[in-house]
This record gives structure tokens, sequence and C-alpha cells, in this order.
């Protein structure tokens, strides 16, 4: 399991390592600036998370797909337990029920089932590939595979996080492939479920919704977020205010601006320019990801590759959406800038899975 080969020590994917690295650097620097003034607290967990993630980082480039497979089963019922433990024995925190208590730390368990979800239809995909083109006869087992974590998650509620294991399921879909009559009714089952989901949203998602829509019809309670962070984007201009200089984040007029609203510190502080670097290493991350999935020795990995691929892309795809005001704010984190110990270690352990499958794309004996 955790044996490597010298082998695959030549083939140590030394690109995705440095792009991580550069990527955490730069998250840690923009946390600090978001801290600043609560440094000592906030900060410094975020760097014991990243010393841990990057532990288990290492851990995961040492394990062999064939493993993640084999136990993909018992990783995603574990997943699917600590959910049904944070319904009972969870922490409300901001009006929401996500967390369970492990000793002096606390685990979102809808970080883990990201990575559990994954997992598990990549083992379906596994079994089923034979199968060229999806009917929607063989969608049923890999829909309910995501149904239940999603109807956990969202009575938590964290509609964010659902909508994220619903897209990773539909880019995993769309990646292995789909008739276009079972397209078609997947497309028009999901127009027809909105009304039914409106009905089950709580009134502050329906409020975050509507303010997508028009930000000013609530200026000082739901609009409020998403204007200041326009406000924090806007006022960094080409190149940024400066390190430690931003003023939406400093007179603590942007909310959440260490978790959520973290990349409007980014724009305000380091400009367009600084936010376009940024999103240009994100572009290589969901590139190189891509290119794992493309060269993956088996369809376990592949499959694997593109669902951790998705997580990401979705993930900062919805994040910068939310602060530019293009999209609504559903409360999903920008991987390795955000704060948040769970996300942090789920992301890291996942770039570990998409190196380990790169390593092993020679079809090496088990290891």
């Amino acid at each position: 399991m955790f044996r490597i080969d010298r082998r695959l020590l030549k083939d140590f994917d030394w690109g995705l390592a440095s792009l991580t690295i550069i990527l955490l650097i730069l998250g840690l620097v923009n946390l600090y600036s978001a801290t600043y003034g609560n440094a000592n607290t906030l900060f410094f967990h975020q760097l014991l998370w990243v010393g841990i993630g990057l532990l288990g980082m290492l851990i995961a480039v040492c394990i062999n797909d064939e493993f993640l497979r084999e136990n993909a089963i018992i990783f995603y019922i574990i997943s699917l337990v600590l959910l049904l433990m944070v319904d009972i024995y969870g922490f409300i925190t901001s009006g929401a029920q996500r967390w369970i208590r492990l000793g002096h730390l606390s685990l979102q368990p809808s970080e883990l089932t990201k990575l559990s979800l994954i997992l598990i239809l990549g083992y379906y995909y596994e079994a089923k590939k034979s199968l060229d083109i999806l009917s929607l006869r063989h969608l049923a087992v890999p829909f309910l595979l995501t149904f239940i974590p999603m109807a956990l998650v969202v009575k938590q509620p964290d509609l964010g996080t659902a909508l994220l294991l619903l897209f990773i399921f539909v880019s995993i879909l769309l990646y292995e492939g789909i008739s276009f009559k079972a397209f078609i009714g997947l497309l028009l089952a999901g127009i027809g479920a909105i009304p039914l989901m409106w009905r089950f949203l709580k009134p502050y998602q329906k409020a975050r919704l509507l303010t997508f829509i028009n930000p000013n019809r609530d200026p000082l309670g739901a609009g409020y977020h998403i204007i200041q962070s326009k406000i924090a984007v806007g006022s960094g201009g080409l190149w940024g205010k400066g390190f430690l200089k931003g003023t939406q984040c400093k007179l603590e007029f942007l909310p959440e601006h260490h978790t959520d609203f973290v990349f409007s510190v980014l724009a305000e502080e380091w400009g367009f320019i600084g936010s376009l670097i940024v999103i240009f290493l994100f572009f290589v991350l969901v590139v190189w990801g891509l290119e794992v999935a493309r060269n993956a020795r088996n369809r376990f990995g592949e499959v694997v590759a593109v669902g951790i691929t998705a997580m990401f892309f979705w993930q900062i795809i919805i994040n910068i959406g939310m602060v530019i005001g293009i999209m609504p704010v559903v409360g999903i984190p920008l991987p390795f800038f955000s704060y948040g110990g769970s996300g942090t270690l789920i992301n890291l352990f996942s770039i570990g899975i998409l190196m380990s499958i790169r390593m092993r794309r020679h079809s090496y004996p088990l290891l």
C-alpha cells in the first residue's frame, strides 16, 4: 500500500507539487493580510492545517489507486455515517449545523464527502468500463450515490456543497459520455425540479438568490456582502492598493473576508494583475488535472482525476463568481486561500491522489 518503487520516485510529479506550493504560499500571504490584527489565531491555525495537509498529500502519493478502488465503498459509507453524526451530534455555527467535534478539533464531514463521492463514482465506472455511452437506465446508480449525500448536506443546511456534489457528478458524467436523449432528459428534469427545490430552501437562502438578481433590494441585509465585495474588488484597480493596505477588509466593511470573500482581499490589495496571475495558476491546475486523467492507466484513475479536477474547477469558478457578483452567494471557499482545516486537508490529500495517479500511469505493478 505505502511502498514506493524507485521508478515512481523518478516519475514524481514535481510540476504539480510546485504549483500547489506556490498557491499555498500565495494563499497564506493573502490570509495573513485578511486576518491582520488576528493573525495569532486564524493565520497560525491555518499554517498548522497546511503542514498537516502537506503530510497528508505525501501519504496520498504513496497510496496506489488499487487500494483506493478496493476501499471506495468503505470511504463512502464512512462519509455518510459522519454526515448522519452531524445531524445528531453536530454543533451549530452561524445558523448551520455542519461540524462535529473530535476532541479539541472540529471536522466538517461534507468536505470528506466530496472526495468519497468521487472515489465511489470511480469505482462504479471502473466496474462498468465496457459502457461507452451511458443511457438513462445506466444513470440510476450513480445518481443515487450522489443524491444520498446531497440530501444529507442540504439538511445541514449547506446549499453550496450540495450543489458542488451535483456539479462533480455532472462533470464526470459528461466526461465519461452520455447519450443525447439521456442528456435532454436530465436537463428537463433539472429545470422541472427548480420550483420544488425553491420550496425547501431556507429563508436566508432564498434571500441570497433574490439578492443575486438585485443586490440593492436589501443593501444592509442580504445584499451587504456582495456590495462590499464588489467595492473591494473594484477599488483595487489595475495594480492594487498594496499588501496590508486594503481598506474594505481592515475597516471591517467586508464580511467573511478570511473565508468566502478572501479573493476580494486579494483583488483589493493586488489589483487586476495580481488576480489574473492567481486565476492563471488555477487554470494551470485544472489543465494539469485533465492531463492526469487523459494519461491514467485505468478508468478508475481517469474518473477520479476528472472528479478531483472538477471539484477544484467548480470551487474556483463559484467562489470568484460570488465575489464579483456574477453568481449567488452560496458559501463555497476558494481552494488554498480560504481559511478552514477540513477543506485544506481534503484539497491537499486530493492533490496527492492526482500525483499518485500520474506517477503510476505506466502500469507499474501494485505498490
